[in-house]
């Protein structure tokens, strides 16, 4: 009876240990967000970039950004760069981490404000996420915040040793 009592904690605390990422370096996890978020900034800049106009066009759409809608669709591209070189060297990534708090904060924002005001306008993302819904836009941008707080957390503990 112990025994089975025994293999049955075993079990538990190795099912324990793989959802909560235990078993993973704090600092290769850090890594794997990063590069994640490396990732998911290349290609929405580049895919904004490469049609530029019709990026500039759908935040023209949004009353909310159609007075900035130039200056946005210049720099919000630039910005997803910068991110990305801040998020692949270590000595900067915090900063990125930060910048990538911001900006996905900033995402979840205006895509409540697109729910509550504008549903049936076309999304500006870039590339596959476009074909969200703005209640998905919520939900991945929501993912995304809590990511980045994760990312930063175990960026300040690695730091602070």
């Amino acid at each position: 009876m112990t025994h089975v009592m025994n293999d049955s904690f075993q079990k538990r605390n190795l099912f324990i240990r793989i959802v909560s990422f235990s078993w993973v370096k704090r600092s290769v996890l850090v890594e794997i967000i990063s590069l994640w978020f490396v990732i998911l900034f290349l290609y929405t800049g580049v895919a904004k970039l490469l049609d530029f106009s019709v990026f500039k066009a759908q935040l023209e759409e949004s009353p909310v950004l159609e007075p900035v809608a130039l200056v946005i669709a210049w720099t919000l591209p630039a910005v997803e760069f910068i991110l990305c070189i801040l998020l692949f060297f270590e000595k900067f990534r915090l900063k990125g981490l930060y910048g990538t708090f911001l900006i996905m904060t900033a995402f979840t924002i205006y895509v409540l404000v697109m729910l509550i005001t504008s549903p049936e306008l076309p999304c500006s993302c870039g590339g596959i996420i476009e074909a969200l819904s703005w209640p998905g836009h919520l939900i991945f941008n929501t993912l995304m915040v809590f990511l980045s707080i994760a990312g930063i957390r175990m960026q300040k503990r690695l730091n602070h040793f």
